[in-house]
């Protein structure tokens, strides 16, 4: 299963997944490389911003402010993939690599994500998306459910037109929702989350405010 799965992915054609890895370098596959946004949290407790350099099945590079110690593990939540655990395996200036821990049914689905990945970014750059994303500062919201139930969950990474959250409850595809004071309709579902789509684009300055401030009904 891992064998295919890495084949998987390093039969994406593209010319910066074909450079050769350094020798010494042990990792089993390929790197993809991407400019993709989430948080991490070492294993103190603290969370922080971050930016994916880039990753592969085994392994994966950050831009992060705090890089931690060797051997620390690590949790990452990262908007176009979900949920990731492992160790710090590098320190750099300006971050760290960390390994990939993963089930082989989950390093299925970030085989196929990367895939998708690579195809929806040309194969060789990453498209410039309608509407930049970023990570809030604040990071815990309140979702309201169609059914009128509360739920806590955390804010990936947003934009004015949209957000990834990660929640262990996920509302079915299309329903509508309210993150913090924003409506939103629920356009993906994953093992660590959802994405959504907002009822209508937000304003840039009030966005995190909006998305992280409970709602409060009218009376």
């Amino acid at each position: 299963m891992a064998a295919r799965t890495g084949h998987r992915l390093m039969s994406v054609q593209t010319k910066n997944l074909d450079v050769p890895p350094a020798a010494g370098d042990r990792r089993r596959s390929r790197r993809l490389p991407v400019t993709l946004t989430g948080s991490y949290m070492l294993a103190n407790g603290n969370e922080y911003p971050c930016q994916v350099q880039d990753i592969s099945l085994d392994a994966m590079a950050l831009a992060a402010p705090v890089a931690g110690r060797i051997g620390e593990r690590v949790i990452a939540y990262i908007g176009e993939i979900g949920r990731i655990e492992g160790t710090i395996v590098r320190v750099y200036s300006v971050g760290f690599a960390m390994t990939i821990a993963a089930t082989e049914r989950k390093r299925e689905k970030l085989a196929d994500r990367l895939t998708w990945l690579a195809n929806r970014h040309g194969l060789d750059l990453e498209q410039q998306r309608s509407h930049d994303r970023r990570v809030p500062r604040n990071s815990c919201t309140t979702m309201v459910m169609p059914n009128g139930t509360s739920v806590t969950c955390r804010i990936v990474e947003m934009s004015v037109s949209g957000a990834s959250v990660a929640s262990e409850t996920k509302p079915p595809i299309n329903a509508l929702i309210r993150l913090g004071k924003t409506e939103a309709h629920v356009v993906r579902v994953s093992d660590e989350g959802f994405a959504v789509k907002f009822a209508c684009p937000q304003g840039p300055e009030l966005l995190e405010l909006d998305l992280t401030v409970p709602w409060m009904p009218s009376r």
